[in-house]
């Protein structure tokens, strides 16, 4: 092990949909977190880790830091907070814009209460000019002492290479937590789960954004073959015919791009069979929330 090697744990907040998966599925190089344009759509805190030559990053990914609205919400919030204490370095991801809204001034009252290096990520400088980034960057320098501010592209990848050179600075020396080969620690059923609520929310319509969980019942691989159960949980009825589509349309539809995907992380064929039930505002119950897999962190 090098002399100067460092690893440590970097984990990513801003509020929803600014891209945070985008930008750790580029940095990983695979995809491990669900991506949508749908905000909200990140709900467990997500390990990546990536490793280079000179360091270990292990990301955290967090739910969007926002005002809660239920149970769920506030779940996320806690998660999104606490990590802001537990790593060596948080990166903020912001939109290139002059404007300082509500959303984002409450982060930053949040951040007032760490001692953690922040780095400001400007990301989706590929949607605006060049000359555009100059001013967002110094509407947030004179907002928050920010210990970096590095724009980048999450979609295109562009200065994600110095971004990485740039975590780096900020972490301890020491020996790698993971193996070089791992990519995540999460468990597969979760991916999969993961995976199926990502193509639901690409297939359905704006009604059903959050109101769905995948819980998934049987995951056993017989002759080179992954057979899988899922079922999709949804809070009302009218979600369900919804989620069926006609002659079971839509269910078919979220089913194969589910499977195309699971088939490429798995690397084997893979049997998906999805049901769809309804659990009446799951998301204000500890009980259920827990069953889908949203455990509070003692």
């Amino acid at each position: 092990m090098k002399e100067n090697y460092r690893s440590g744990f970097a984990t990513l907040i801003g509020r929803p949909n600014v891209g945070k998966s985008t930008l750790m599925n580029h940095l990983i190089g695979q995809k491990i977190a669900i991506t949508s344009n749908k905000p909200q759509t990140t709900r467990n805190r997500i390990q990546t880790v990536l490793t280079t030559g000179e360091g270990q990053i292990v990301f955290v990914d967090t739910p969007g830091i926002h005002k809660a609205k239920n149970k769920l919400g506030e779940y996320m919030v806690n998660i999104a907070e606490r990590s802001l204490n537990e790593v060596d370095v948080v990166l903020w991801l912001v939109e290139p814009t002059t404007f300082i809204g509500a959303g984002e001034r409450h982060i930053i009252e949040q951040l007032g209460k760490v001692k953690t290096p922040v780095i400001l990520v400007i990301n989706k400088i590929d949607m605006v000019k060049k000359e555009e980034v100059l001013p967002a960057i110094d509407a947030y320098r004179k907002a928050y002492e920010f210990a970096e501010i590095v724009p980048v592209s999450a979609r295109s990848g562009e200065n994600t290479d110095e971004l990485v050179k740039v975590i780096l600075k900020y972490l301890p020396y020491g020996p790698k937590f993971y193996d070089e080969d791992t990519v995540t620690d999460q468990p597969e059923r979760q991916i999969v789960a993961e995976m199926i609520r990502e193509k639901a929310l690409h297939c359905l319509n704006e009604e059903i954004p959050h109101g769905i969980a995948v819980a998934i019942d049987r995951m056993k691989k017989e002759r080179r073959v992954m057979h899988i159960d899922a079922t999709i949980i949804c809070e009302k009825d009218s979600h369900k015919g919804i989620i069926i589509g006609k002659q079971g349309s839509m269910l078919k539809k979220i089913g194969s791009t589910a499977r195309y995907e699971i088939e490429r992380m798995l690397e084997c064929k893979v049997n998906l069979k999805l049901w769809v039930k309804v659990q009446k505002n799951w998301r204000d119950s500890d009980y259920l929330m827990k069953n889908f897999g949203y455990r509070k962190e003692e």
